[in-house]
């Protein structure tokens, strides 16, 4: 809120004329407008923006009281605007979860290649039957009462990192990662000798099929294509859900899985 908008509330709420420093006393004890440096707001300010506003405010001697009716609607219709844009942003989040985690919009990924958007979004992965996993991971599955293995973002594109690199090997996807070593894959001893990035192991490409088509016949998935939050909703579900193949951010991180994780980037390392 504005200062003047700020001014005109508490004229609005005594509905008597004020002196600046009590405007600034008010302003201050309910924190309804605050400096970006946090400091308390002087009556100086109080008396500046009241003169740079001749048609909100009237003074009379000391005293300043509430002039346009007019102006005054104007103010309150900028902030219910405010109000309701704040309202429709939640309001649009919440949509956007029950979409995206809503089973009956999920698809099998073997069927998604021509379906997934080159644009920002966000992502969950379905298992369709957790006794397919080794019983270790099925049983914090069934203990979770869910079938969710993974949620994420895509900053860029979601047809280039949730379609490409996480389902299709086509980069350096951690959800395959993860997913390759949890089916007991490992990569090739050594593949990673003289690479930069000494933690974004790769497999075999015969092993890379495998896995994709353990995918496509087990994994059903859905996406949103949007760019509103995308972090702070992915941060969200995965606090709430805990994602089996989830480790940044989730309370529920499976030590296993970042054994095997490990153990993959050990043989990869030479």
């Amino acid at each position: 809120m504005t200062l003047h908008g700020a001014i005109t509330q508490i004229l609005l709420n005594t509905k008597v004329a004020m002196s600046p420093s009590g405007i600034a006393n008010e302003l201050n004890k309910i924190k309804l407008y605050s400096k970006k440096d946090g400091s308390a707001i002087k009556s100086s300010q109080i008396g500046a923006r009241v003169k740079n506003y001749p048609h909100l405010f009237k003074k009379e001697g000391t005293l300043i009281s509430l002039k346009s009716k007019t102006g005054v609607q104007k103010i309150n219709a900028q902030i219910q605007q405010k109000k309701t844009s704040i309202d429709s942003i939640d309001q649009n989040t919440n949509l956007l979860v029950k979409v995206l985690m809503n089973e009956k919009n999920f698809k099998q990924a073997s069927i998604i290649e021509n379906s997934v958007p080159d644009s920002p979004g966000l992502y969950c992965i379905r298992i369709s039957n957790p006794g397919t996993l080794v019983d270790s991971f099925s049983k914090v599955l069934k203990e979770r009462d869910h079938n969710i293995v993974y949620i994420g973002i895509a900053s860029k594109s979601l047809k280039k990192r949730f379609l490409g690199q996480e389902l299709r090997a086509k980069g350096h996807g951690t959800f395959f990662r993860s997913l390759g070593a949890v089916l007991g894959y490992t990569p090739e001893k050594g593949s990673l000798i003289g690479k930069r990035n000494q933690n974004n192991y790769t497999f075999s490409q015969k092993n890379e099929a495998k896995i994709i088509h353990w995918i496509n016949d087990n994994l059903i998935v859905n996406w949103v294509a949007t760019d509103n939050e995308i972090n702070s909703i992915e941060s969200g579900l995965i606090r709430e859900y805990l994602p089996l193949l989830n480790i940044a951010g989730n309370p529920g991180a499976l030590l296993e899985l970042s054994k095997l994780r490990n153990n993959c980037k050990t043989i990869a390392r030479g």
